[in-house]
């Protein structure tokens, strides 16, 4: 990132292909003469950086709030957002947009609330006329502190954002300390636009997010955290999406894992047995299998991106070792044991993701996240090591990779990942089961594209209880999977077949 250029002519380019997707910006120069227009905030950043983006924030300056509002009414749909705030939600007449623009006036913010640092605990003072420069003076950092004046086509970049986008820095706007009392999700942001853009952090802005981080879980008098949970799921999640590994690394140095995931850091240190472990200890295993998972290896493998349900089983897989140890020495096992760690694991993640609101984003999102679905990845991470894949039931791994209810592509992912970072004492890790998994995966999808779709079951539970004479329970389901896998393994195809072999299994051979 260090001594990259900036994308200047992109982003004019970008900024003339906006006036052309919203002639509004035309004629609001028009009839104001006298106002200015800036682009500003993330759009101006991912621009100079040479990154699309379809986040456009308009500022005014020099027209009055009552005559801008009156003149978007005319070219669109338009809320007014708050008396103070001076920011209007705007959806231009004829255009296609996934959130509206936000257009709004200069304005300053002054925290009002001692020991405050939530985004609602500022005053907001919206004012026409008041210069750009102090308008970007309230912003966080200063690769978000650049304006770039549509009229003029100049860029106002008072705190020297310019620079630090091209040095690859993320520096603090005036004194960090301030910035993150002000908002204590800022200190999630910086750990995300880090992993995002691969910045590094202006030394004072790195001490001081430190030493504030502590702030993320206080809460206000009447028990409410300060900082909502639905905040610092978005902020992980996209941190984690973004680079898993530097994500990792960040949450770590900087104290947020200690605060508001402990149970993580109970890996360091936990040893694993070298016999198919010589990689180190559980956190060192999980940062490897992080590695893997932003790998090109990865994306050769399975030709499509990973998502964060993806990424969190990865991170969490193993968190269920430390809580499930056994020595030697300790308690006379044959070696370092983790009996149980799946489960373990499952119940830690489903209580993380339920107290952090892991689930926020929307579903058909990448970020989404079920929770049922991650706890269910990190129980079945084991399936291949549970038992030879040979030996493995056709029915078995219909339920766990083709059943259209489950996420089996996931827990393939996630089982690539684990198998990837275990380094046995040969150096190279054994994934000669997983491959064994894939080539059984494929050939019964082969089979049922054959047939357009995954057969359904030739009998019911039923039938099985009327031919056979039997009541319902456990045995209706045993008969019923051996049915199914006779079928999946291609011996039977027809509900007649499949009578005969009932019949033929309870008189036995003639």
């Amino acid at each position: 990132m260090k001594g990259m250029a900036l994308f200047v002519d992109h982003l004019w380019r970008k900024i003339d292909q906006s006036r052309a997707a919203f002639p509004f910006l035309a004629a609001l120069e028009t009839r104001f003469p006298e106002g200015e227009i800036y682009l500003v905030g993330g759009a101006v950043r991912d621009l100079l950086l040479g990154r699309e983006t379809k986040d456009f924030d308009f500022l005014v300056r020099g027209i009055p709030a009552e005559k801008l509002r009156d003149f978007l009414k005319l070219h669109g749909k338009v809320n007014w957002v708050g008396k103070n705030f001076g920011v209007y939600k705007f959806a231009p007449h004829g255009a296609v947009l996934e959130e509206q623009i936000d257009i709004a006036l200069p304005r300053t913010e002054r925290a009002f609330l001692k020991g405050g640092g939530g985004r609602r605990d500022f005053e907001v003072q919206s004012d026409a006329a008041l210069p750009v420069e102090e308008d970007l003076r309230r912003r966080d950092f200063t690769v978000n502190a650049i304006a770039a004046d549509l009229r003029k086509k100049s860029l106002v970049d008072p705190f020297g954002g310019g620079n630090d986008l091209k040095a690859g820095l993320l520096r603090a706007v005036g004194d960090p300390a301030q910035r993150f009392a002000e908002d204590s999700s800022r200190l999630l942001r910086a750990l995300r636009f880090a992993c995002q853009f691969q910045f590094r952090f202006e030394e004072k802005t790195w001490t001081a997010l430190r030493a504030a981080i502590g702030a993320l879980n206080a809460k206000r008098e009447d028990g409410s955290e300060i900082v909502p949970r639905e905040i610092i799921a978005k902020e992980l999640i996209k941190a984690i999406v973004s680079d898993p590994v530097r994500a990792f690394d960040l949450w770590d140095e900087s104290g947020a894992f200690a605060e508001l995931i402990p149970e993580l850091l109970r890996m360091k240190g936990c040893p694993q047995p070298e016999i198919y472990h010589t990689e180190g200890d559980v956190w060192i295993h999980t940062r490897l299998a992080l590695s893997v998972l932003a790998s090109p290896v990865f994306q050769a493998e399975f030709q499509q991106p990973y998502d964060a349900e993806t990424a969190l089983a990865v991170l969490f897989h193993d968190i269920g070792k430390p809580y499930t140890l056994q020595t030697p020495e300790r308690d006379g096992v044959d070696r370092i044991r983790f009996n149980g760690h799946d489960q373990i694991g499952a119940r830690l993640a489903r209580e993380i993701a339920a107290r952090l609101k892991l689930s926020t984003f929307t579903k058909g999102s990448r970020y989404h996240v079920n929770e049922e679905a991650l706890a269910w990845l990190i129980e079945k991470h084991l399936i291949l090591v549970q038992g030879e894949v040979d030996q493995m039931r056709a029915a078995t791994i219909e339920k766990h990779f083709l059943n259209p209810q489950r996420p089996g592509h996931k827990l393939l992912h996630l089982i690539f990942c684990d198998g990837s970072a275990t380094v046995p004492p040969s150096g190279s890790p054994q994934l000669v089961s997983y491959r064994r998994l894939r080539e059984r995966i494929t050939g019964m999808e082969a089979m049922a594209a054959s047939r357009a779709r995954i057969p359904a079951p030739l009998l019911s539970g039923e039938e099985v209880m009327a031919l056979l004479g039997i009541p319902p329970g456990p045995e209706v389901g045993s008969v019923l999977a051996l049915v199914r896998e006779e079928q999946l393994s291609g011996r039977l195809t027809d509900r007649e077949g499949a009578i005969a072999f009932l019949k033929k299994q309870r008189t036995g051979p003639a």
